[in-house]
């Protein structure tokens, strides 16, 4: 069994190099792209407290990797490829100290899904864009697609979720001094900074009509707004704000996420074996708790709040 987070990092090897890192896409969000942060002290310690998560995890019984299923097939290569971004913080992100070492909500599950399967973390990282998640399972490239892959009705006609693994959507980043706004509810009034032509527009007045809305073109000028004190909060989605929290700390998130948006394991269309199999999966590090250590790990970092409930599997258009 798996008893350190060293052995595990020799469990896991990594098909492309850095030159061929892709940047994380927004999901729909709207959002820009940001600067990947450097290596933080803090994440870094809180990631190797999984060790015992690691040590614990679920193996499959035999009879589960039914004879010519996907599964079978993936025990019989030794190894889970995945699609997956490099350079996406707290999500997936590769150590530039050490190459094999890729770090995240993401990556982690990756691993415990390969433990699963496998009984050890081997994982080959196929990092995608946006674009080529359906055609990397469609010709069988990728096992699995964990890549923030946000479903729709449109996308499962071409592939299967299973999932949702994780619910993101709007959330509330703050100055690190401020003690007065924890989420949404407390933002009645107050000046609140939004990206241009991204889902806050609309919907920090829906939530709060009477809060002043200052909306800048960019991610970054309004990061530099929200430090410089030109608004109370600002509202972008969460797995971008809890990125740059980790890297900036004179910001933080604070609150759960105001608005859904659920992201699936992505799996090759009508491979219903291989859903169910996963949604199992899911289900047992639920149970056990797993799941919720990978969040306090990892995305919980940057966040000022416990970890979230889980998403119901199946519970969205799609999944």
């Amino acid at each position: 069994m798996i008893t350190s987070r060293s052995n595990l990092r020799r469990g896991l090897v990594l098909l492309a190099s850095a030159a061929t890192v892709v940047a994380l896409s927004a999901c729909s969000s709207g959002a820009g792209s940001s600067a990947v942060p450097g290596s933080d002290p803090t994440a870094s310690a809180a990631a190797g407290s999984l060790d015992s998560v690691y040590a614990n995890a679920p193996v499959a019984e035999a009879a589960a990797l039914i004879p010519g299923s996907t599964m079978e097939k993936i025990k019989q290569r030794g190894k889970l490829i995945v699609a997956e971004a490099l350079d996406a913080p707290l999500l997936s992100q590769q150590d530039p100290t050490n190459p094999d070492d890729v770090e995240g909500f993401d990556a982690d599950l990756a691993k415990m899904l390969a433990i699963y399967i496998l009984g050890e973390p081997n994982v080959e990282i196929v990092p995608p864009a946006s674009e080529t998640r359906e055609a990397l399972l469609a010709n069988g490239t990728v096992d699995v697609v964990f890549n923030t892959y946000t479903i729709t009705e449109k996308r499962a006609e071409q592939v299967d979720f299973a999932g949702p693994y994780l619910e993101s959507g709007l959330a509330v980043a703050v100055k690190s001094d401020n003690t007065d706004i924890n989420g949404i509810d407390d933002l009645g009034g107050k000046t609140v900074i939004v990206g241009a032509n991204t889902p806050a527009v609309t919907a920090v007045p829906e939530e709060q009509p009477t809060a002043t809305i200052v909306s800048f073109a960019t991610d970054p000028q309004a990061l530099q707004a929200l430090t410089q004190g030109r608004g109370d909060a600002y509202v972008q989605d969460f797995t971008l704000l809890a990125s740059h929290a980790i890297d900036d700390k004179s910001i933080k998130v604070v609150g759960q996420p105001f608005t859904t948006e659920a992201y699936g394991i992505g799996l090759k269309k009508d491979d219903s074996q291989f859903k169910s199999f996963i949604n199992d999966w899911l289900l047992k590090i639920q149970a056990d708790g797993s799941w919720a250590k990978i969040w306090d790990a990892t995305l919980g970092s940057a966040v000022e709040s416990s970890a979230p409930t889980p998403p119901a599997i199946g519970s969205v258009p799609g999944s």
